[in-house]
């Protein structure tokens, strides 16, 4: 099974709709946030984002936990925007 974990997750979407949909649904949340977070977060954001756009959910996995741990307040911010957490929940739905 977390072998299963390792491979590229299914879509029906092209490569480049899959991206500009990460792409657009991280620049907005990263808008909202603005300057309110710390480098070290944003730089945790963006790994999330990187993951997101490989479709590599074991790496995704690690991130939303790094995310939870050092960052709770913006875990709940992402989980409150609507296109980024639609993007976890679809991820989630494929064995995150």
């Amino acid at each position: 099974m977390d072998e299963d974990r390792t491979k590229p997750l299914p879509t029906t979407e092209s490569a480049d709709e899959h991206q500009e949909r990460v792409r657009a649904a991280f620049d907005d949340f990263g808008a909202k946030l603005g300057d309110r977070v710390s480098p070290e977060a944003r730089a945790t954001v963006d790994s999330l984002r990187d993951a997101a756009l490989e479709k590599d959910a074991a790496s995704v996995r690690g991130h939303v936990d790094a995310l939870k741990e050092r960052h709770g307040w913006l875990w709940e911010e992402l989980t409150a925007h609507p296109r980024v957490a639609a993007l976890v929940n679809e991820l989630a739905l494929f064995g995150l």
